[in-house]
């Protein structure tokens, strides 16, 4: 993605666009890095000369270096099973805050042989040091892992101590200003440009560029994950907090991420993958008219994994004694009903075990265009539900960037620019059929 800030504006092109497909290899599923790092020098062959460049990604994952600075094999994806059986957390929740996930960083490197790895970085920063030669850590991504120390703001090393995982794999967090394109990047891409640390976790990104006008709003950040949550000044750290599965992660400007993940549109995703991708506008407006009185759970683990999800539909309808959606307008409406009682149910548990009132719920990301599931979470909810930015992520990616260059000041300014640049679209929480259902 282009972004040109100017004139207190901001616009966004997409000039590349290229798959995420993982691979499995001898039984084990792992992300195509080499793949994406093609895709994202293409991408910046594409764009042409640019002030700076910022890559965010998903969470969790990383690469592991040897001491000649070489990757040891491709990353492995967090839904590959080697961390399927992993039922209890081993990082303490007073000290990282983190949600309990089976695959979390921690349990990942517990399942590593590490015997000769010098440095561990996550995806963006790995995919950074392809581009520059620079090695360190990005703070929002570091605080995904299960290893962060959330009070103290640095790697929990006592915990790494701990857990016998060695301290020399973990580079320094780091909040440089960025470093230049390596000689032959620069030569392959055709320009010269700096890499500039932004929130490199995408969801950390998307809330940068969360439109809010006050405090009191929650955010949903909506793709194959769905992350809900509220924005805070520090962390919650409490019994409840804990058993509740809330996860707090940095964001930018000592802000605290405080959210629950949910499943996403992963599961509709899926489903249609099996369908054999038919086109998704004329599901959706079945969708619309059918009724489905069915819900699931969007968190269940057997929606982790690839696979016949409308089967595990089924499967789960059945455990619950529940009658089964017929066909695949209501397997849709289904699955959009749950999501959205599933946010209200984070977003009920976020209020209530943070203590922050809210008045809007900012839906952005990828599912902001799907106008089915932004009705029923407004219904759910009982809140406007202002839908947009669509490239929340990049958006916020570019307004870090934009902040590097003096362009755009703290987060109320860089949200007053986006509500200026991006358009939304308000759902108000009208009365209908799916305002009350539970499972």
């Amino acid at each position: 993605m282009r972004a040109d800030v100017s004139a207190g504006r901001m616009t966004l092109t997409e000039v590349h666009r290229f798959p995420n497909r993982p691979v499995r290899v001898s039984g084990t599923l792992h992300w195509d890095i080499l793949g994406l790092y093609r895709g994202v020098l293409d991408g910046l062959r594409a764009a042409g000369p640019a002030e700076s460049v910022g890559i965010d990604s998903w969470a969790v994952d990383y690469g592991l270096l040897d001491d000649a600075g070489r990757l040891i094999g491709n990353p492995v994806h967090y839904r590959d099973a080697r961390t399927a059986g992993v039922t209890a957390r081993v990082d303490p929740y007073g000290v990282t805050g983190v949600q309990f996930l089976p695959f979390n960083t921690v349990n990942q490197l517990l399942r590593e042989r590490l015997d000769g790895a010098a440095t561990m970085l996550m995806i963006p920063d790995l995919l950074g040091y392809w581009l520059t030669g620079t090695i360190g850590a990005e703070r929002t991504n570091a605080s995904t892992t299960g290893l962060y120390d959330v009070r103290r703001r640095d790697w929990a090393w006592e915990l790494i101590d701990t857990l016998g995982l060695p301290r020399r794999i973990f580079p320094a967090i780091s909040a440089d200003g960025g470093a230049a394109l390596l000689d032959d990047v620069a030569e392959e891409v055709g320009h010269r440009t700096r890499v500039v640390r932004v929130a490199s976790h995408d969801t950390a990104s998307a809330v940068v560029a969360v439109p809010a006008e006050t405090s009191r709003f929650a955010y949903i950040s909506c793709g194959t994950w769905s992350l809900v949550g509220v924005e805070l000044p520090a962390p919650v750290l409490t019994e409840e907090s804990r058993l509740a599965n809330f996860t707090n992660e940095a964001g930018v400007d000592g802000t605290t991420r405080y959210l629950r993940n949910v499943m996403g549109l992963w599961i509709l995703q899926e489903c249609l993958r099996v369908w054999g991708n038919p086109p998704l506008e004329p599901l959706l407006a079945e969708a619309e008219r059918v009724r489905a009185k069915a819900v699931v759970d969007p968190d269940d683990p057997a929606f982790l994994p690839p696979g016949d999800m409308p089967a595990r539909i089924a499967d789960h309808c059945a455990r619950t004694g529940q009658r089964a959606p017929e066909g695949r307008a209501q397997v849709v409406r289904c699955i959009l009903r749950s999501l959205a009682l599933a946010y209200r149910r984070a977003i009920d548990d976020a209020v209530r075990l943070s203590g922050r009132p809210v008045e809007v719920v900012h839906l952005v990301g990828g599912g902001s265009l799907n106008e089915l599931l932004c009705r029923l979470t407004a219904r759910a909810t009982g809140l406007p539900v202002v839908a947009g930015p669509v490239e929340a992520a990049a958006l916020g990616n570019a307004l870090m960037q934009a902040r590097a260059r003096g362009l755009v000041g703290d987060l109320a300014e860089m949200r007053d620019l986006i509500r200026r640049s991006a358009g939304v679209r308000t759902y108000e929480p009208h009365g209908g059929e799916d305002d009350h259902g539970e499972h």
